[in-house]
């Protein structure tokens, strides 16, 4: 039997998932975006390097995909922060840089849109009141 296809869609679904996950939640905390940047950047060379290297096509297909999602989701961590700047994505005023974007930028909002009932109406952040 040939077991590549579905080891590779349910890695895929895995790494996608828990990377943005991941993202989300460290972005969330970290003080600093670059930290955790280089830390997803190095672990997903690290795994491509293994994959080129692996002699089991299974590991091989787990290691390259689950490499490249952490390579994408380094990127990831300048995009969600730009979502937050936009209002997109939560800010966190307990951490120095999101306090540093609530206050420059009128469209940050600490509300989680992600995680509220709907109201029918428009959400309005209480600090632009």
């Amino acid at each position: 039997m040939n077991w590549i296809g579905l080891v590779a869609a349910t890695t895929a679904f895995l790494a996608i998932w828990l990377g943005h996950v991941a993202v989300r939640k460290i972005e969330f905390v970290s003080p600093t975006i670059w930290f955790p940047s280089m830390i997803f950047a190095a672990s997903g060379i690290a795994l491509e390097i293994l994959s080129l290297f692996s002699i089991d096509h299974l590991l091989a297909t787990i290691f390259g995909i689950t490499g490249i999602t952490l390579l994408w989701d380094a990127f990831e961590f300048t995009r969600q922060q730009k979502r937050i700047i936009k209002g997109h994505a939560p800010a966190n005023q307990n951490n120095p840089r999101h306090a540093r974007i609530l206050a420059e930028h009128s469209s940050a909002t600490t509300i989680d849109l992600l995680k509220r009932k709907p109201v029918g109406h428009m959400i309005v952040d209480q600090k632009s009141n």
